[in-house]
């Protein structure tokens, strides 16, 4: 063929540009029906939550698998920034979302690191807790224990109003103690220490001769009949012995348990049988 016919024979087989885009286009989707099918693909909110929730009715809570022997203890306070007067809707927030998980539930008011927080330490601020508390406790089908952890820097007349409450509500327990703002039992170095560093509560043995004293102060005025968590300077079998002398039902360690290790439980308990 001569090159004309060449060109009329490639330019009769290929499609015009027209021919071209009808064939695109008619095989494109509308942006309405990219809209359409993205819409019916995507879950709504209400599916989502629909999900979560049979997500988290597929776990099991700790009533209904206990994989473990250990007691858990859920300690719940307020965030800094809630104003006092509001401190209760974050303990019963904190109370709700941890009730399937715990064993036991400890308010705590006695930190000394949240602004103001001991300042809910006294007696009607502790019962505007504690009611709603027992309360929301009271409607569930397992209920939990509740303690109250105090401060070693508490009086004794402080400490009569915190019993006095204990027993008129028929609080489960006290902990005592929790971290201390006092610094005389320091060393000297130790106290110029503590200066740079700031305020703060101290645990471990500066806590251990208060705390041990709470503790048989608690028990004797009430005849033994609340039981105490004793915590504050536990780091040998020696410490535990005291604590449990002076009246203590069980024992917390937290800076013995950074210094002598995961084993001090065993090492405890061991030497006490």
């Amino acid at each position: 063929p001569t090159t004309n016919e060449k060109r009329q024979t490639t330019n009769h087989h290929r499609p015009t540009t027209n021919e071209k885009r009808p064939t695109t286009n008619d095989q494109r989707p509308t942006t309405n029906e990219k809209r359409e099918t993205r819409n019916d693909q995507r879950p709504t909110t209400n599916e989502k939550r629909e999900t979560r929730n049979e997500y988290n009715d597929q776990r099991p809570t700790r009533n209904e698998k206990r994989s473990t022997k250990l007691i858990i203890g859920g300690n719940i306070g307020k965030n800094k920034l809630t104003p006092n007067e509001d401190a209760w809707m974050d303990y019963e927030k904190c109370f709700l979302s941890l009730h399937p998980y715990v064993d036991y539930f400890v308010v705590n008011v006695s930190s000394p690191n949240t602004p103001g927080l001991r300042e809910l330490q006294e007696k009607e601020a502790l019962r505007k807790i504690f009611s709603v508390l027992q309360l929301q406790n009271s409607k569930l089908k397992n209920q939990k224990p509740l303690l109250l952890k105090i401060s070693p820097d508490l009086t004794n007349e402080q400490l009569d109003d915190v019993i006095d409450l204990a027993q008129e509500i028929n609080l489960d327990g006290l902990v005592a103690t929790n971290t201390t703002l006092d610094r005389s039992s320091l060393g000297t170095d130790s106290q110029l220490t503590s200066e740079k560093i700031g305020a703060g509560g101290l645990s471990g043995l500066p806590a251990k001769k208060r705390s041990t004293e709470i503790v048989q102060y608690i028990h004797n005025k009430t005849n033994g009949t609340l039981p105490v968590i004793a915590s504050g300077g536990i780091f040998t079998a020696e410490d535990a012995k005291q604590k449990l002398e002076a009246g203590a039902t069980l024992l917390q360690v937290w800076t013995g348990f950074v210094y002598e290790g995961p084993a001090i439980v065993k090492n405890i308990c061991n030497a006490l049988n």
